[in-house]
């Protein structure tokens, strides 16, 4: 992580504004200012207590995407596509988990896959069937929201949800998300404060955001591609003297010093060489 983001909290001015600008473009649509790719890329807007909350790694065109944890033992394959986990009767605070994931341009990427497992209420997991387990894809934007309960604590573990994320055709990132003042984090082996949700109460349960940086190369500004124009007399490799007259791209100019013509030199990109009449 660079020394930017290591000194900056999110609630410091610059982060705040960079991440409301962007979150804004992507919800209406709009493209992203310029000024703000390579900015740091947050959905974790909120914080209860006011703290500042660590921050997982900013997208910032060559940054660290976030970092990978152990798959553990409950991981299960061809969970059900859903974005809610929660069934009738099922134990637990209600928990919101929501954000963005992007590529190392700070670009959302689309149709990103996300599975999800985890503990239920008495941190015991399902290995026969897929309660509490499903994936999604992100939208357009990027945004993808879960809706679960808090996971339950069981021996040697802070409190945590297993996530694998993969950008379509790109390799799988394998990680974990905690909650802040957990007090189980100070003792977990495994616990990376980077891989911190930012949580707070709300909607009759619990709110939580993170914001995925995938190690997937972007070009945010490509040059433009629009083709120069052809036609003309003037051809590359011909011997002209001060006075000569050629057309190109449908435009006369005139000669205004002795050389052979090479690519790149056409008459609109050397005025140091050609003149339009």
């Amino acid at each position: 992580m660079d020394s930017e983001a290591q000194s900056s909290s999110p609630d410091s001015p610059r982060l705040v504004s960079r991440k409301t600008v962007l979150r804004s473009a992507l919800a209406v649509g709009a493209a992203i200012p310029a000024a703000l790719v390579g900015g740091p890329a947050l959905a974790r807007s909120f914080n209860s207590t006011g703290a500042p909350v660590p921050l997982t790694p900013p997208c910032d065109d060559g940054d660290d995407p976030t970092p990978q944890q152990i798959e553990g033992p409950y991981f299960k394959p061809d969970s059900p596509e859903r974005a809610t986990l929660l069934e009738p009767g099922m134990p637990g605070t209600r928990l919101t988990v929501s954000g963005y994931v992007f590529g190392r341009a700070c670009l959302p990427v689309d149709r990103a896959l996300l599975d999800f497992w985890q503990a239920d209420d008495n941190g015991d997991y399902d290995n026969t069937g897929f309660r509490l387990r499903g994936h999604q894809y992100t939208d357009a934007q990027g945004v993808f929201t879960l809706t679960t309960i808090v996971p339950g604590l069981y021996p040697g573990r802070t409190r945590h949800i297993h996530v694998k994320v993969q950008a379509p055709g790109r390799p799988v990132l394998t990680t974990q998300l905690y909650f802040p003042n957990e007090p189980r984090n100070n003792t977990d082996s495994i616990f990376d404060a980077r891989l911190l949700m930012n949580v707070r109460d709300g909607n009759g349960g619990r709110e939580a955001s993170f914001d995925f940086v995938l190690d997937v190369p972007q070009n945010p500004t490509p040059p433009p591609t629009t083709p120069p124009p052809t036609g003309g007399t003037w051809a590359a490799g011909t011997a002209y003297r001060a006075g000569d007259r050629v057309t190109y791209g449908g435009r006369a100019y005139v000669c205004l010093q002795a050389h052979t013509a090479q690519p790149g030199w056409e008459p609109p990109s050397v005025p140091a060489l050609w003149r339009a009449v």
